[in-house]
């Protein structure tokens, strides 16, 4: 599987996936490269889109390991981390974000990119940057009004 989507909160089910095991993040879901898109997540969760030209790169193994190390940073924002290491794989996150090797995109739930970085962020870094959004600051405004 050349995509990987790795579920950071519980994800709704989506017809076509199927579980898998990946000692990096946990709820690990996998799908064929052509059945990612990021329409699938539209006002549902906000993918962080992780490329690389192979799994072993080293910005795409650090980026990974950033991610792992804060999970409940990334569920309180409704991330999604959504991978793609096949540059020959044309897939649709490919063919829409256009990467150049490593990148790393950090898409709202409206859809639109908002950030790419040639590096690799902290989950501090990313939710920071989430954090100022107008969608994230609505619904910090929404949780604070229910208490």
């Amino acid at each position: 599987m050349i995509t990987r989507i790795f579920g950071i909160a519980a994800l709704i089910a989506l017809p076509g996936w199927a579980m898998a095991t990946d000692a990096t993040l946990p709820e690990t879901l996998s799908a064929q490269s052509d059945e990612v898109t990021l329409e699938q997540f539209l006002w549902l969760k906000r993918p962080v889109v992780v490329f690389s030209d192979s799994p072993a790169d080293p910005r795409f193994v650090e980026q990974m390991r950033y991610l792992a190390a804060d999970v409940d940073g990334l569920t309180i924002r409704d991330v999604v981390v959504l991978t793609d290491t096949d540059p020959t794989g044309k897939s649709a996150l490919r063919e829409k974000l256009r990467p150049r090797g490593f990148m790393l995109a950090l898409v709202d739930k409206d859809g639109q990119v908002k950030l790419r970085k040639p590096a690799p962020w902290t989950v501090r870094e990313i939710t920071r940057s989430i954090d100022k959004w107008p969608t994230r600051q609505q619904e910090i405004r929404e949780e604070l009004g229910k208490e």
